[in-house]
Parts: structure tokens; sequence; C-alpha cells
């Protein structure tokens, strides 16, 4: 897979989309591995709950814990895509973030512990990744002219991968929501996938559960129009 031919146009910064990354088989081995984790595994946040796999970061920094092969496998996937301007730079940590129909993340940034580039791959439902511009960026005299926000429509089973302007300039963020509502101001693959996809949305209950798995590497020293759709967070039976 040659990563640049998945590149978005127009977007600020970089910012590459992949539909189906994982297959079906895949996305449920990964929501079968997650949810079979100890239960002290999970890190109970106030409105949600993630995982670290490969250590927990801090403000000190990162002790470095092995990751597990099934997860090992997936991260070398990525790094065959060589997706960080250091060649020599890997994939060392995974957050996985589980979002309930409802549930979110305020606009934030990964902090310079992180290499400024994310990879993530979505599962359990579609969702909606949100950029807004700094303020410190946004007051000044940009001669990128770079927008103020920018929303990408992530599919069931895409990988997104972010870096450049978008990653350094943008804080991003998952609106507690139960809905999104998709028209053409949105990202995404191309206009045929997302009416594919929309083709499958539709509300269910019991809700279904949004499952990123956020793949990165940590520094580490070692010492809008009128067509628009409203999509359901909840796609239980959708494809």
């Amino acid at each position: 897979m040659e990563i640049s031919e998945f590149r978005l146009t127009n977007v600020p910064g970089e910012l590459y989309y992949v539909p189906n990354f994982i297959s079906e088989e895949e996305e449920k081995f990964i929501l079968d591995k997650v949810y079979a984790a100890p239960k002290p595994k999970w890190v109970q946040l106030l409105n949600r709950r993630l995982q670290h796999w490969g250590g927990s970061p801090s403000k000190n920094g990162m002790i470095v814990e092995p990751i597990p092969s099934w997860l090992q496998n997936f991260m070398d996937r990525i790094n065959k895509l060589y997706i960080f301007e250091d060649k020599n730079v890997q994939t060392n940590h995974v957050l996985i973030n589980e979002y309930l129909p409802g549930q979110g993340i305020m606009p934030h940034e990964d902090g310079p512990m992180f290499y400024p580039t994310i990879a993530t791959i979505n599962c359990g439902s579609s969702t909606v990744l949100r950029f807004e511009k700094k303020s410190s960026e946004a007051n000044e005299d940009d001669s990128l002219s770079l927008p103020k926000t920018a929303q990408v429509f992530l599919e069931r089973r895409s990988l997104v991968i972010v870096k450049g302007h978008l990653y350094t300039n943008y804080l991003h963020s998952i609106e507690e929501r139960n809905s999104d509502t998709i028209d053409s101001t949105f990202y995404g693959s191309n206009k045929k996938a997302l009416v594919f996809q929309i083709s499958f949305g539709c509300i269910l209950d019991p809700p279904e559960k949004v499952v990123l798995c956020k793949i990165e590497a940590i520094l580490v020293d070692k010492s809008a129009k009128n067509d628009s759709l409203q999509l359901s967070r909840d796609e239980k039976n959708s494809n």
C-alpha cells in the first residue's frame, strides 16, 4: 500500500484516510481482545474509559511495557506505511479509547511527548473527528491561511493518519452526541464511499460502542450544504 495515494486534499496539513483498512473479522478480533482485557487495564475517566498498551505516559515520561502480540501485528502494519518523517521511528504505544453514544472528548492536543504523527483505527461505529485551530495560532498572521475548523467523517474499520499542521496547529475532539449530521462540508474518502456508508446507517437500540485504537510513537528517554444526513453512532448491524 502506498499511503500517499490516500492523502485528502484541501485539508490543513497532512491527513491520510484509508477506508476498510481492516476487515470485519479483524474488527471483531480487536473488539474481542479489548473487552477480554483484565478489568485493571481499564482507566476510568469522568465520562469514559480507556486502555494504555506499551506503557502509561505522564509528564515525567513513560516506563516502557511489552506490547501483546495481537496488537503488535497491527502496529507492524502501520510501521510498513512509513508514516513518520524519521524512518527510524517505530510505533511503540497504543491508546484505546471507548466512546459510548453521547460520550466524546473535549478539544485537546496530545502534547510534546508524542511524535507529531498519529494513526487511528476506528472500530464498532462511524464517528466524526473535529479539528479546531489553536487560539494562539488563530490570532497570528498565517501565510498559509489555515481554516479555523475541519471535520473528518471516520467510517468503521478505517484508518486515519494525522500529521503536519493539522497535528501541530490544531486541537482535535469528538463531540458528545448520539448521532452526527454528515454533509458535503466534511472531509472523507470520496463521495461514493460516503454514500455507501450512509446507505447502511441506522439508529438501533441497544446502542453500540465506538472504540478508537490510537497507534502512535511516544518519544521515550531510554534513560455545509442542504444534502445532509443524520448518522447514528449506533451501528450494530451495519457493516
